[in-house]
């Protein structure tokens, strides 16, 4: 073999200790608890001066971390020691407010826009109602830990729920408003997958095409239409689950 060749034979092979060394300390510092879940991880930057190596030796370390699910790469933000993924009941209507709080994290709402317009066609087909009616429609983000939680996408039948037009959904997740101020006798749960898109991307500070939860909910009360939201969630960090019992 010709020197060379010795040489980027030599090169290569630390390349491969190099990356195995950054993933042996950093995933070292999780198991132990040193890192706890939502600690951010030093910048590629960082890494690349602490090991004296490149990019692509620390890209490959992390993307073995990531693919083992002990850490979490975001858009702008860097990387962060994964979280164990939110379970969500399914046969129940969650308070994601309260299930945020149950889970010891804490809890944040943006409202991003709210209206109250006449219903138009889209909007009456989502609903179900034939006649002419208002609507309130509205958009939030629910966050725990300063991390996206969930993006929501709601109307409220002004019909069923006249007195939602006077509620402040600048500060009261409409969500939470609606189970402690209007009663419900029926409900529909559809769950699915979607791919994110931009605006979607943007909401949930993930990547365009990064895979999402989605669960499309209505409640009726007495067979009027109450209201019908869209949730997305991040599709590595949420899961749904029910358990229930044979008759």
């Amino acid at each position: 073999m010709s020197l060379p060749a010795q040489r980027d034979e030599l090169q290569a092979a630390d390349k491969l200790t190099l990356y195995k060394q950054i993933r042996h300390d950093i995933e070292r510092r999780i198991l132990a608890g040193e890192w706890p879940p939502g600690h951010r991880i030093p910048f590629e930057h960082e890494l690349m001066a602490r090991y004296r190596c490149s990019r692509m030796t620390v890209n490959k370390a992390l993307s073995e971390l990531a693919q083992a699910d002990l850490i979490e790469r975001r858009r702008r933000a860097g990387t962060f020691v994964r979280r164990p993924q939110h379970l969500s009941a399914v046969l129940k209507i969650a308070d994601i407010r309260a299930e945020i709080i149950g889970l010891g994290r804490s809890y944040a709402y943006e409202l991003i826009h709210c209206s109250r317009r006449a219903a138009n066609a889209a909007d009456r087909a989502r609903l179900g109602v034939r006649k002419a009616g208002k609507v309130i429609a509205i958009a939030c983000r629910h966050s725990a830990d300063n991390v996206p939680f969930a993006i929501e996408d709601r109307l409220i039948d002004l019909d069923t729920v006249p007195e939602a037009a006077a509620a402040d959904f600048t500060t009261e997740p409409p969500g939470s408003w609606l189970l402690h101020h209007v009663p419900w006798t029926e409900a529909e749960h559809t769950i699915g997958a979607v791919v994110a898109d931009e605006r979607t991307a943007a909401g949930l500070d993930i990547a365009v095409g990064a895979p999402c939860l989605v669960i499309d909910r209505y409640t009726w009360r007495s067979a009027r239409t109450v209201t019908a939201v869209r949730l997305h969630y991040p599709g590595d960090s949420h899961r749904l689950v029910a358990r229930f019992k044979g008759g």
